[in-house]
């Protein structure tokens, strides 16, 4: 790829969006769909890139953007609805996926079928969140999209690293790979949450929101390069810097430090512009891919292009039906568990007395745990599988040779093309119509937005009691009020999410103050 094609996928991505977004269109499905278009314009060149730069140079950044803005309280809150999403269900589809491979294209062999599985297991949800207030997603439905694509990730990257040695002839078992699994997500924590730590050494010494804001910016690449090297799971490590980080910046007392708002404020405005052009590139390359991935598969005899192209149109449905189901029996499973516990709680007093024992134990330690989904929360989520970045990531890194030999892979031409095509039906499919279905729905959030409102009321009371005290300068009267709130949420008197928001617009009147301020 030369420096004039990355400028004009740029430049049609911005004009692309543009025109998307007054017309409240996704624009990513639709830079999809011009890129494979434009594809098959006679003389268009293919793209080549390093598989491997994929995953470490495009992966890391989005993570990491994705996560700063999670709310680790809705994480944990959830945690029930993410674990199932994030571990189970993708277990579950690679499975499923990987069968239903094996009996469409029985020549590539079993391994390469459920290698193909793992890549096409993971929904990309993300880019779905992004816009959940655009679309009047509840924030339920928010919250458990977002964790679901910080932890399905790891579980598929996982899951396709075993299925990738099994296929280059490493002996591998349903054992060996669950402790595989769990060794590399524990190892990736780790690493994620030792390497915030002289991040955060860092940050507050080095007295510059340019060299501050780099800092953070090398921080998800560092993490996931590290984790990758000691064969644990690099996703996981940039989510746990990530929250580790912009937690400890924006609510943790012991991190603040003078002028560290000029560095929140400036990296609030540095992400979104990231993740608009790494999406942007992403997006077009996947599209750009699909005139030589059908002549590559038209030039080869096995499995061959028609029989690629049905096998991929049924792994399509697959994907989108069985998400559906599975989201259904997996959360209706869960609805019914609790039914069953709270009749019991009514007709049981020594049952009552007991769970209340052990609740109040638990929500002290962990905060409450929430019901489990609504009907319409269900089908909205079963809705939202679109494929993404990931899933072409992960199909891109299929080596061209089994390893220590030169044979060809099996079936690398075929997984390509399906995990495109694939990819580009979900977004066209879910993607255009996600919006349509939220709306269809009709879900209320009158008593949503009541308590928004009720939590900005506890934020403005915090914050005027907060300079109701002490102070020897308008700095620390800011300071005083960020730690107030910071402090509200460890008493759970104020939730992450509002106490972000709210600390956002102390950062702006500070920033206003010494824009207006004369020095003396």
């Amino acid at each position: 790829m030369n420096g004039v094609q990355l400028l004009l996928i740029i430049g049609a991505g911005i004009a692309v969006s543009a025109v998307a977004r007054k017309r409240n269109i996704e624009p990513g499905w639709i830079i999809v769909v011009l890129a494979a278009a434009a594809s098959f314009i006679p003389g268009v060149p293919r793209l080549e890139l390093d598989s491997e730069m994929i995953l470490a140079i495009v992966v890391p950044p989005l993570l990491y953007s994705a996560t700063r803005n999670a709310s680790f309280s809705s994480f944990g809150a959830n945690m029930n609805a993410i674990f199932t999403l994030g571990v189970l269900l993708v277990l579950i589809t690679a499975g499923v996926l990987g069968v239903v491979a094996t009996w469409l294209l029985p020549t590539i062999g079993g391994a390469a079928a459920f290698l193909l599985g793992s890549v096409l297991a993971p929904p990309d949800t993300i880019t779905t969140v992004s816009h959940g207030d655009e679309i009047g997603l509840p924030k339920r439905v928010t919250s458990i999209l977002t964790g679901e694509s910080l932890v399905n990730d790891a579980t598929a990257l996982t899951l396709f690293a075993i299925a990738l040695g099994t296929a280059n002839g490493q002996h591998a078992s349903f054992g060996s790979g669950a402790v595989d699994l769990v060794r590399n997500a524990g190892i990736g924590l780790l690493i994620g949450t030792a390497m915030s730590v002289p991040t955060l050494w860092l940050r507050k010494r080095l007295g510059n929101p340019t060299l501050e804001t780099t800092l953070v910016l090398l921080l998800p690449f560092t993490a996931f390069l590290l984790a990758e090297e000691a064969h644990a799971s690099g996703i996981l490590a940039v989510v746990a810097a990530a929250f580790s980080v912009s937690l400890n910046l924006a609510l943790d007392p012991k991190h603040q430090y003078p002028g560290a708002y000029r560095t929140r404020l400036q990296e609030e405005s540095f992400w979104p512009v990231a993740d608009f052009l790494l999406e942007t590139f992403v997006f077009a390359y996947i599209g750009l891919q699909l005139r030589f991935v059908l002549e590559d598969l038209a030039e080869s005899d096995d499995p061959g292009l028609l029989r690629t192209l049905v096998a991929a149109g049924v792994l399509l449905v697959v994907a989108i039906l069985f998400r559906m189901l599975a989201v259904w029996v997996l959360f209706g499973r869960w609805r019914r568990q609790f039914e069953r516990t709270q009749r019991r709680i009514k007709e049981d007093v020594y049952f009552r007395a007991r769970f209340e024992r052990l609740s109040e134990r638990r929500n002290r330690r962990r905060g409450a745990p929430l019901d489990p989904p609504t009907r319409k929360q269900t089908l909205l989520v079963g809705w939202t599988g679109m494929r993404g970045i990931l899933t072409l990531a992960a199909a891109a890194a299929i080596p061209e040779t089994i390893e220590h030999t030169t044979e060809p892979f099996p079936g690398r031409d075929a997984i390509q093309a399906i995990a495109l095509i694939v990819t580009l039906g979900t977004l066209l499919i879910q993607g255009t119509t996600v919006g349509r279905l939220s709306r269809k729905l009709d879900f209320d959030l009158t008593a949503e937005r009541a308590e928004t409102r009720a939590q900005h009321e506890v934020g403005r009371q915090i914050i005027a009691a907060a300079d109701a005290g002490p102070a020897e300068t308008d700095d620390a009267r800011f300071e005083a009020q960020r730690a107030a709130l910071g402090k509200a949420v460890m008493e759970r008197r104020l939730t992450e999410d509002i106490a972000r928001e709210m600390i956002e617009e102390i950062d702006l009147r500070q920033a206003a103050h010494h824009t207006t301020t004369p020095p003396a």
